[in-house]
């Protein structure tokens, strides 16, 4: 009797023993699969941002011209309506979101690189403000992540501060695009805009300017760390105009994401970007990523390096309503020196040597 109870125990333990490995095992095979799903989830939602903005416009267009031929032309006829008496809306700010703002989708677009905000000072709620952001990238995405979404909460490291991404005014003109970059804060980078923002619409408005623009995005490449900055100083000029503060802000592992066809001057690729730039307002560039399924092929997907963006120190600037060539230009040097020393404070902190120079062109 004693023997069979023996045995009847060894069982029971070594059931118990087979269903706690077994149960080790699942919880491993679950954990893999989690963390798999999640690096689809933030490629998936990085993707999703980038055919945004490369194809969302042209595409709602051509399917909104499309249906003006078909059975739902109501819709369209309802649609184009409504965008005519809303026209004007993203030169007023637009139609805010917290709740896009605080999409989950962001959150996976920021772990992707990952990217980070880091803060330096402290903005009062009470003066209006101007962000230089450098260097533009392919497509700015430290901007879009730390200023267009809530990711790297940015209202709750800048509390009072709302921030309006500007970007080209072209892209208001396109059905449903001009909706969904609206709500997520970004504005039309013109002068009505700006004007509108920093005068009309209280205290706290927080504008970031891609300063560099299309010139600066044909120049993006891993390895480099330069702006074109010397001759842009119209925003200095809106910024004394309204007596707004300038805050300088760089973005480390901004131009490492993609890697870009560089033409030389005098190219007919060069040639070809410049006509476009000039008429259209953007450089068409030649660049891949990887790829979506694999970081061994080539693709729209950004290589998932680290993008950490640093906002500085304000400079404080009167407001003159007539300032002159003079004025523009002091507190534009002020601007590239302040720019410059913010780039060698916090270079080495994030992978660069000490004898890394900001090429400011």
């Amino acid at each position: 009797m004693k023997t069979l109870i023996a045995a009847y125990s060894g069982v029971l333990r070594g059931t118990g023993s087979s269903i706690l490995s077994a149960l080790q095992d699942l919880f491993s095979i679950t954990w893999l699969n989690r963390s798999k799903v999640e690096k689809q989830l933030q490629v998936i939602s990085v993707l999703q941002w980038v055919l945004s903005f490369l194809v969302l416009g042209v595409a709602c267009s051509a399917i909104l011209m499309y249906t003006f031929c078909t059975d739902c032309w109501l819709i369209a006829v309802l649609y184009f309506t409504w965008l005519v008496f809303d026209w004007n809306t993203p030169k007023k700010g637009g139609r805010r979101s917290q709740w896009v703002r605080n999409w989950a989708v962001w959150r996976y677009f920021r772990d992707y690189f990952p990217i980070q905000l880091v803060k330096t000072h402290n903005l009062l709620t009470t003066r209006n403000y101007i962000f230089g952001y450098h260097p533009h990238g392919i497509m700015g995405l430290g901007a879009f992540c730390n200023f267009s979404t809530e990711a790297t909460e940015v209202s709750k490291k800048f509390p009072g501060i709302r921030p309006y991404l500007a970007t080209l005014a072209g892209n208001f003109r396109m059905p449903v695009l001009r909706e969904y970059l609206m709500s997520g804060g970004i504005c039309p980078v013109n002068r009505d805009t700006i004007d509108y923002l920093l005068s009309k619409n209280g205290s706290g408005n927080a504008i970031i300017i891609v300063v560099g623009g299309a010139a600066e995005s044909l120049s993006s490449m891993p390895g480099k760390n330069a702006v074109t900055l010397r001759n842009r100083k119209g925003f200095v000029k809106l910024a004394l105009r309204h007596g707004a503060d300038l805050v300088p802000t760089y973005s480390f592992g901004e131009n490492e994401v993609y890697k870009q066809v560089i033409f030389e001057e005098g190219s007919w690729g060069r040639w070809v970007q410049k006509k476009f730039q000039k008429y259209i307002g953007f450089a068409p560039c030649i660049f891949h990523g990887r790829g979506l399924f694999s970081s061994d092929t080539w693709g729209l997907v950004p290589y998932s390096k680290p993008i950490t963006t640093v906002v500085g120190e304000p400079i404080t600037i009167p407001k003159l309503e007539h300032p002159t060539q003079q004025d523009i230009d002091l507190y534009h040097t002020m601007y590239m020196e302040a720019l410059v020393k913010l780039f060698d404070k916090h270079k080495t902190k994030f992978g660069l040597p000490e004898t890394e120079v900001l090429e400011v062109n």
